[in-house]
């Protein structure tokens, strides 16, 4: 009789995979994190004002602000102070927001953002990831300044939306059935961006299914699996970011797409994208495209609500090398290259002149 033998483990057999990190709930992180009374006061007033541009009571202009992505929080609390302080010498001609993007979608591979690895080093820590971005959007509310932020990942909105004034739903997943149906139950307007080869159907079909209400599987405040159900948002809207056949923020695109914004029976208010194929992915571009809109702005043009920049302390990009943060350029973008901030400043300075200009031509 054989007798009986262990099996043998193969020598480049693979090791055996770590055990999963595990999340807090929304709950705890929240208590964890709280918001400051002058965070939530700042995130209401801002949800509330740009809701009433975006429906044509308020006459001001949303501008949307900021880095591609944060990857350095003390660079990105630096900017903050500086936009903080620009915002209210323009707050009568406009909602300055910033962009606080903590996931970057990516075309194929490369760094997934701050939640998904804030070491920057390969180390994907997502438990500090969310910790470290709560808490700068926490900070950055805190300073009176609105926060804005790109929602990716479906489970991330219940640790951070009660931080975020405005959010987007990027051209990569503007389509996704998953995404309309929890921006139906965020309480702040949502931005859907064209898709990549520029057109508008998709977004204007996001904006009216994220507006009805919707029940799917999700998460509660503790993490658990639950049923989700959902009142609908009334502030989605249109973003034109450009697309494969170029720039789309020119007077008669916006106006091909205001007029499918009324086709579906939608509010023809939508907001423009400086960067991206508006640009032609050329940071140096994007003043043209702000120029030209504070142009047609001042000539009396109601349809554009607001803009988006990309937006830093140092102007261009540079690329990351993980594990060697010692090597970065302080203030510089590592992912998408954006504008510096005297560039950034005079063209909020020309937004809020040309709504200036409007307001004395209407009266």
């Amino acid at each position: 009789m054989t007798p009986f033998r262990t099996a043998s483990i193969a020598p480049n057999a693979p090791a055996a995979p770590a055990p999963p990190q595990v999340l807090p709930s929304p709950v705890a992180l929240r208590a964890q994190i709280p918001l400051s009374a002058l965070a939530k006061k700042t995130t209401a007033l801002a949800r509330r004002d740009i809701g009433r541009v975006l429906a044509g009571h308020d006459d001001r202009m949303v501008v949307i602000t900021g880095p591609c992505s944060v990857h350095d929080p003390d660079a990105a609390l630096g900017y903050a102070e500086r936009l903080s302080a620009l915002a209210a010498e323009s707050r009568d001609q406009l909602i300055v927001v910033m962009r606080v993007y903590v996931e970057k979608p990516r075309t194929r591979v490369g760094w997934k953002g701050l939640l998904s690895d804030p070491g920057l080093d390969g180390s994907h820590d997502l438990p500090g990831g969310l910790g470290l971005a709560r808490g700068l959007m926490a900070q950055i509310a805190g300073m009176g300044l609105p926060v804005a932020c790109e929602f990716l990942d479906p489970l991330v909105p219940p640790y951070l939306a009660d931080a975020v004034a405005w959010g987007a739903i990027g051209a990569r997943t503007v389509q996704s059935q998953v995404h309309r149906q929890f921006c139906s139950g965020l309480g702040m307007p949502i931005g859907f961006k064209n898709t990549t080869d520029g057109g508008v159907r998709d977004a204007v079909d996001a904006v009216v299914a994220a507006s009805r209400a919707h029940v799917y599987p999700g998460i509660d405040g503790d993490g658990r699996a639950a049923v989700v159900a959902t009142q609908g948002n009334p502030d989605g809207h249109v973003v034109l970011r450009g697309g494969a056949d170029g720039p789309n923020y020119g007077p008669a695109q916006v106006a091909a797409a205001l007029e499918e914004l009324a086709a579906a029976g939608l509010p023809q208010r939508l907001i423009v994208d400086a960067s991206h194929g508006n640009s032609n992915k050329d940071h140096e571009r994007q003043p043209l495209v702000i120029a030209d809109i504070a142009r047609r702005i001042a000539a009396g043009e109601q349809g554009i609500a607001g803009v988006m920049i990309e937006s830093f302390l140092t102007a261009g990009r540079q690329d990351l090398q993980l594990g060697r943060t010692d090597r970065l350029v302080y203030g510089q973008s590592v992912t998408d290259a954006c504008v510096d901030w005297s560039t950034t400043a005079h063209m909020v300075d020309d937004l809020a002149a040309a709504i200036d200009t409007r307001r004395a031509s209407a009266a």
